[in-house]
């Protein structure tokens, strides 16, 4: 039926040589991470690179005698990953974007051979990927528009009294902690919805974001509210302890919660358990030494900065991310 013709029509024998393989990734980690990059990883650095241009075309415009709209222009391209990549994030929970249940997942993802952990590795790699190419583009983009538009002194005076005022160590060590500040909170925008948009119950998502949408609304008078009101205002400051030990409490409850769940469904090892709790610790107590270093005063409590610090590294919304996609994945 299928006779083989290469000893008549040629004189050598043609071996059976296997594909080149040139290229391949090594595992399908990688090439769902591979994957992830080329569906989501491009569209931070982009929009940013987008609008880039248009805010430091404002330095041209700065006058050498009044530089507060130099400093007004670089404060909002600081501030424009992290508002980007809040608009961003809605994208990188779609498993695919040119499926039509944009909030489910196609067969062809949800029977991959990967874990939830891995898939959600992967989502977790892109952003990581996504953020540090937006920042290298701002990085790149605000001396030299410094040094086109000529405004360099504007920066360097500020700059030169900071040190001054604050010592070299310790004004390094503010200047290092915004930027990092500024990138962990790019990448948290895109990653703190992971627990929602992958569920792929649309009901979920939806109230989420008019949720959303009513805190924005509703934040702003209510902030001139309580400002206008000065007894407000003192209650909330001596009751800001108490708020923060509160929402410290719901947070860890919520954490062990999902531990407990990711450990007994499987979803994550022991190891990684243990490992992901370890790195949260360090994190938390890293920035809690650096906020009693920076700030060290008998003015606030050493526990206000404590609470700070596990209030600001994430952990129960972004531990339960793999558990929101295998519930997806067997829906």
């Amino acid at each position: 039926d299928t006779p083989d013709w290469r000893g008549i029509f040629f004189r050598r024998q043609i071996a059976d040589v296997p594909p080149n393989r040139r290229g391949a990734l090594p595992s399908p980690a990688r090439a769902q991470a591979w994957l992830e990059w080329r569906q989501h990883g491009w569209s931070l650095p982009v929009w940013v690179g987008i609008l880039l241009p248009f805010e430091l075309a404002l330095l041209f415009l700065a006058d050498p005698n009044a530089p507060s709209l130099v400093y007004y222009t670089l404060l909002v391209v600081l501030l424009t990953p992290p508002v980007i990549a809040a608009f961003v994030a809605a994208t990188v929970n779609k498993s695919d974007p040119q499926v039509r249940d944009a909030y489910g997942l196609t067969p062809f993802i949800a029977t991959r051979p990967l874990t939830s952990a891995a898939l959600v590795a992967a989502k977790l790699s892109m952003t990581m990927r996504s953020t540090l190419a937006a920042w290298l583009l701002v990085l790149v983009a605000i001396p030299l528009a410094l040094t086109l538009s000529g405004t360099w002194l504007a920066v360097i005076e500020p700059a030169s009294r900071a040190i001054e005022s604050f010592g070299t160590p310790r004004a390094t060590v503010i200047a290092m902690l915004l930027f990092s500040a500024l990138l962990a909170s790019t990448w948290k925008q895109l990653v703190q919805g992971l627990y929602i948009g992958l569920t792929g119950r649309a009901w979920l998502i939806k109230a989420n974001a008019a949720l959303l949408l009513a805190v924005l609304i509703f934040i702003g008078p209510l902030a001139e509210w309580i400002a206008a009101n000065k007894k407000v205002l003192a209650l909330l400051w001596d009751a800001l302890p108490w708020i923060l030990a509160g929402l410290m409490c719901v947070k860890l409850s919520a954490a062990a919660w999902v531990a407990t769940h990711l450990n007994h469904s499987r979803l994550l090892s022991d190891r990684m358990l243990i490992t992901g709790a370890a790195a949260w610790l360090v994190a938390v107590l890293s920035l809690y030494a650096l906020l009693v270093w920076l700030i060290d005063t008998p003015l606030v409590a050493r526990y206000f900065f404590l609470l700070i610090a596990i209030l600001s590294i994430p952990l129960a919304r972004l531990s339960a991310a793999p558990m929101a996609l295998a519930w997806n994945r067997h829906r």
